[in-house]
């Protein structure tokens, strides 16, 4: 018997580059999505937070998590100094009820943020009821060779992080295993991105069920174990010729994830038969 999905599926408005946030909060609500989850970047409206609430407001779309201004693109957005950047994205999250905030490991490079990183997130964790969940990501590949940029760790499984995002197309790039990534981050997996790749040395964000992660699999899974978190559609559609198309592929993204969130059966030990 299938049941209705505690988790509620939104779309993050990096799904809709190069169209800007206040598209994809249109498109969010067009399309029946829970929640958007912001990925604050250059455009202005994404680091506003009463922009953003307006918006949020006027379409009745909640604001599910913040992703921070974490990538290279976006290393001076919010300043330089990245516990400043945690400290607003959490007050940010705060003022808009958001109840994730989506965080990167360090990179190398970042020795002092590094060094401190886990006991840091873990520091800010007991201040807030906000999570602050920390994303796989992946090694470099190159000529045979794998080589991390991230601190102190680009996998969050073995450090003791208390909330931890599980992003598919990371998984991709990385060669791992999602659903056993899944089964040992336990209920310490508390947000998911998405999205599905073929395995190519470069994050592709593609739609669900286009690639070769189990995504089916994980939110089957997922919803056998009563996973109340978010999951997020975070889809590359910069290739897309048209608005039609963009939405064409964020419907389908849609689809897929309640679809399989909704297949699980229930055992009474609430685990799949």
């Amino acid at each position: 018997m299938a049941r209705v999905p505690s988790a509620r599926v939104a779309l993050s408005t990096a799904s809709t580059y190069p169209e800007s946030t206040a598209a994809a909060f249109e498109m969010a609500a067009r399309l029946g999505y829970d929640g958007v989850e912001i990925m604050v970047w250059t455009d202005p409206v994404s680091q506003d937070p009463e922009a953003l609430r307006r918006l949020s407001d006027y379409h009745g779309i909640p604001i599910l998590a913040i992703h921070s201004p974490c990538l290279l693109l976006t290393q001076r957005v919010w300043g330089v100094e990245p516990w400043a950047k945690l400290q607003r994205a959490r007050t940010v999250a705060e003022t808009l009820r958001a109840p994730t905030v989506v965080v990167h490991p360090p990179f190398r490079w970042q020795r002092d943020y590094a060094r401190d990183f886990v006991e840091g997130i873990e520091r800010m964790a007991n201040e807030t009821d906000i999570r602050f969940a920390v994303e796989n990501m992946f090694p470099l590949r190159a000529r045979g060779r794998e080589v991390s940029a991230y601190a102190p760790d680009w996998s969050p499984v073995g450090d003791d992080y208390r909330h931890v995002t599980l992003d598919l197309s990371h998984t991709s790039v990385s060669r791992s295993d999602a659903l056993a990534m899944a089964d040992e981050l336990g209920d310490r997996l508390v947000h998911v991105h998405m999205a599905d790749g073929i395995g190519l040395a470069k994050d592709e964000h593609l739609v669900p069920g286009r690639g070769n992660q189990p995504c089916a699999d994980l939110l089957e899974r997922l919803a056998a174990r009563g996973f109340d978190g978010t999951v997020v559609v975070e889809i590359n559609t910069r290739r897309a010729e048209s608005r039609a198309q963009r939405e064409a592929d964020l419907a389908e993204a849609l689809a897929f994830t309640r679809l399989n969130l909704a297949a699980a059966p229930v055992t009474a030990a609430g685990r799949l038969p």
